[in-house]
């Protein structure tokens, strides 16, 4: 290991290059390894798809039983009376909670029914600080819509601010760099400029279209008071994408809802968890870090990472088990829409650019321990590299290797490898159960439905479509950019379309 340290500090572009070529270059092995390895060793292609039905199996039975027990500890959260907890603890009127919410023509609309549902917060609405990050180089029309919020809001919350984060030298444009430019601007309003206690703070990072349960802010007061970690731990609710459900096709339909399935079960499972989209964390452990990182694109797991590595691998994120409603991919039209879909997931899945960044602070951090840093860089490896991986392995990877090569197919474990693949897969149709049955529970009712019985059957035949929905959002939007960072061709933070609520 000291070697490879002295190596990579000797030849730090030379190891970047190398880690970015390193996750499309095993994806596209694992892709293609059924088609190439068919001819030459179908065996050890039968044990892999095998192997990897297996791992698809385990990986669906525990998503299935955790989403379970998500969905029970949900409705506990909600109706749970968190500011009567809160207010047992003395200090508890010293908590502010800033909210940073980073903006890029987004229409009006949406940022004011944002706020309006920041105002039915069961936590005292005067300590509750909202910093509306505007980009610069939208001009004159984020100014206009800035002025119409702060005439209209600016009385009603601790402190409504706005902020136009100028296109700076070095940085990359989109919500990173944003949110970090909007976070030091409130940090300096608030601590430098009122002296408020910095060690009673909290910062949250609010995707535009995101809405906040009631009582979120009291439920993260009384576990930020709670925990004697409070300033290594970041916090983390259940994104739900179903503020336009009923609006968006029924592909972006399927996605949208089995993303909120898996957004619930990832928060029962803390060992695995990174924070999302739309989280809290201390200003005293931001602060000490630096701030969210202004050259990159992904902003959630990066902040994570470097905070777990600045931190000495002290860093852990906590669920909160109640809702953040938030807006399913949309645009005018449906080819728009799915398009928008597309390049929604593209964005999610260039969280794998962190790769460099994540294995090279892995080799550099010595004063974590071995097995406590390597575990959760081979998870979050696993969970990007096999990104585009899983959809070609447990659909068509059982036929290839009979079909290609028709010596093969007539062996016994030629002969039997769909069939036995075909079993395991079918069991996993449990999960699927369990999965359209949460969504069903979950999901907000379409008005005007007068037959319950039909709209059942046609919300589970909707579940038909997911392996089509797998192969467009999914595995295709993550080859891609996985191929994209093995050929260098980085992308831009790239603003979908939007549209208001009053026209969904």
């Amino acid at each position: 290991m000291k070697n490879l340290r002295k190596w990579m500090h000797r030849h730090p572009i030379r190891t970047k290059r190398a880690l970015e070529i390193l996750p499309g270059t095993v994806s596209w092995f694992l892709i293609l390894f059924p088609v190439w390895g068919s001819y030459l060793i179908p065996n050890v292609v039968a044990y892999y798809i095998i192997a990897f039905s297996v791992y698809w199996f385990y990986r669906s039975m525990t998503t299935a039983f955790l989403s379970v027990l998500g969905y029970f500890k949900l409705k506990t959260f909600q109706v749970y009376d968190w500011m009567g907890d809160v207010k047992n603890f003395p200090d508890w009127k010293k908590v502010n909670h800033i909210i940073v919410i980073p903006t890029y023509k987004e229409p009006l609309p949406t940022l004011k029914r944002t706020l309006d549902k920041l105002l039915e917060q069961t936590f005292p609405i005067k300590n509750i600080h909202i910093m509306m990050s505007f980009e610069d180089r939208e001009g004159q029309e984020a100014r206009d819509k800035a002025n119409e919020l702060l005439n209209e809001y600016r009385n009603k919350f601790g402190h409504l601010w706005a902020t136009y984060h100028p296109d700076l030298p070095g940085e990359v444009k989109g919500k990173s760099s944003n949110t970090s430019w909007g976070a030091k601007e409130a940090k300096r309003y608030l601590v430098d400029q009122e002296g408020v206690d910095i060690d009673y703070i909290t910062i949250t990072s609010e995707d535009a279209d995101a809405l906040l349960h009631p009582s979120y802010f009291a439920c993260l007061s009384y576990n930020f008071l709670d925990n004697p970690a409070r300033y290594t731990t970041i916090w983390q609710a259940i994104l739900m994408f179903y503020n336009n459900i009923w609006k968006v096709p029924i592909l972006v339909r399927v996605f949208s809802s089995s993303a909120t399935i898996m957004s619930l079960a990832m928060l029962a499972r803390r060992d695995r968890l990174i924070n999302f989209s739309t989280y809290t964390a201390s200003l005293k452990m931001i602060d000490a870090i630096g701030y969210w990182d202004t050259d990159v694109i992904p902003e959630d797991w990066r902040l994570f990472f470097k905070a777990f590595f600045s931190l000495d691998g002290k860093v852990s994120v906590e669920p909160i088990f109640l809702p953040i409603m938030a807006d399913a991919a949309e645009a005018t039209g449906m080819w728009n829409t799915y398009a928008n879909q597309y390049e929604q997931v593209k964005r999610w899945a260039w969280g794998v650019s962190d790769t460099p960044y994540v294995i090279s602070r892995w080799v550099m951090a010595d004063t974590i321990p071995f097995w406590e840093k390597t575990i959760r860089v081979l998870r979050v490896m696993e969970d990007h590299f096999l990104w585009p991986v899983n959809w070609f392995a447990i659909t068509i990877g059982a036929l290839l290797p009979p079909l290609l090569n028709k010596d093969f197919s007539r062996t016994i474990i030629g002969k039997t490898l769909p069939q036995v693949t075909s079993a395991i897969l079918t069991v996993c149709l449990l999960a699927l159960l369990v999965m359209i049955i949460l969504n069903f529970k979950l999901r907000p009712k379409k008005e005007g439905r007068r037959i319950p019985v039909l709209s059942v059957i046609f919300d589970i035949l909707e579940f038909i479509t997911l392996p089509i929905v797998g192969f467009f959002f999914s595995a295709i939007p993550g080859i891609d950019a996985h191929t994209r960072l093995m050929l260098g061709k980085y992308i831009e933070y790239k603003v979908t379309e939007k549209v208001k609520p009053e026209e969904k």
